[in-house]
């Protein structure tokens, strides 16, 4: 979460749409088009220096947003500015401004080591040796790439090449940064190194970034407005919390006994399912598990516990069904 975040846009779009023509076979000889609308008049705003998440179910339009505000796209119909900048016109002016990482699609050189990698991006963007350097001794230092750097690409794990990229993407110094999936592939402890990274980036540099992912931890760490986009519409744009409480989503707290018992009636949760000597309870998204645990933990035989998070996908779905 950034403190540094303006008033001033530094995102913008209005309107916003785009529409692809997709030819389908019907026939030994006829094929039909169709006009499929991947964003449809989605129109906000982001200040400078703030963290968005910006999610969604798969296929929901959030790749096509992203690419339309790299310029990759042209919008069917409505504005964009990054800056001020029309990404459609003037892409290549904008790509000094923007940092991408686009989840598996790695930027960096397939056959050469991550050092090389990085020069050539240097070289590319024409970044000054002296602010090529501290951002590559930043970038190595915390996410932990001083070992992997004569390593080639090919010969890193997707976790190593995600770690890899969001490095590629910050040495020039964007003032936008979007980012696909940064955390997939990763571990835990390199999942919190990540998140740590730029949280720290976002608050030093004053970076903004829009985050697509569908890890609910990655916009709790860094995020305090998500906006959710579904069959091309933008359905929320607020606080997390308000995001929870619109789909009634809800965690599974998971409880390991050292025996069997009957199910447990547990007061703020309800008892979602029994297996041997485990239980499964669900309560509300926004609620501390920590009163749940400690009341399990002074009456029952606890051995283990583990809290599974809602997936994107069920939040959404309970909002709709909270709405229809």
């Amino acid at each position: 979460m950034s403190t540094t975040a303006g008033t001033a846009p530094v995102i913008e779009l209005d309107g916003v749409e785009k529409v692809f023509d997709v030819r389908r076979k019907t026939g030994t000889l006829r094929r039909t088009r169709t006009r499929v609308r991947a964003v449809d008049g989605i129109s906000f705003t982001v200040p400078r220096g703030e963290v968005v998440g910006y999610i969604g179910p798969n296929g929901a339009g959030k790749s096509t947003t992203v690419k339309m505000l790299t310029g990759i796209l042209n919008p069917s119909a409505g504005r964009i500015r990054i800056d001020g900048i029309d990404p459609t016109r003037e892409r290549t002016r904008l790509a000094r401004r923007i940092g991408v990482v686009f989840g598996q699609r790695t930027t960096l050189w397939w056959d050469l080591p991550l050092r090389d990698s990085y020069e050539l991006v240097r070289r590319m963007y024409r970044v000054p040796d002296a602010v090529y350097a501290r951002n590559l001794d930043t970038c190595v230092e915390l996410l932990d790439l001083g070992p992997l750097l004569e390593v080639p690409v090919r010969q890193l794990s997707l976790g190593q090449r995600m770690r890899g990229d969001i490095a590629a993407a910050l040495l020039h110094d964007p003032e936008v940064l979007y980012l696909d999936e940064p955390t997939i592939g990763l571990d835990v402890v390199s999942k919190s190194r990540v998140r740590d990274f730029l949280r720290g980036f976002n608050a030093e540099r004053g970076t903004t970034i829009l985050l697509t992912t569908h890890d609910l931890t990655d916009i709790e760490s860094l995020c305090r407005r998500v906006m959710v986009i579904d069959h091309g519409r933008l359905v929320y744009d607020g606080g997390l919390d308000g995001l929870h409480a619109s789909g009634e989503s809800e965690r599974t707290l998971i409880a390991d006994f050292a025996r069997e018992l009957p199910p447990i009636d547990l007061p703020g949760a309800r008892c979602v399912g029994v297996d041997g000597p485990r239980q499964s309870f669900a309560f509300p998204a926004g609620r501390s598990a920590a009163p749940l645990v400690a009341a399990l933990a002074a009456d029952h035989p606890l051995v283990d516990l583990s809290i599974r998070e809602p997936a994107i996908e069920d939040v959404i779905s309970r909002m709709y069904g909270a709405t229809s």
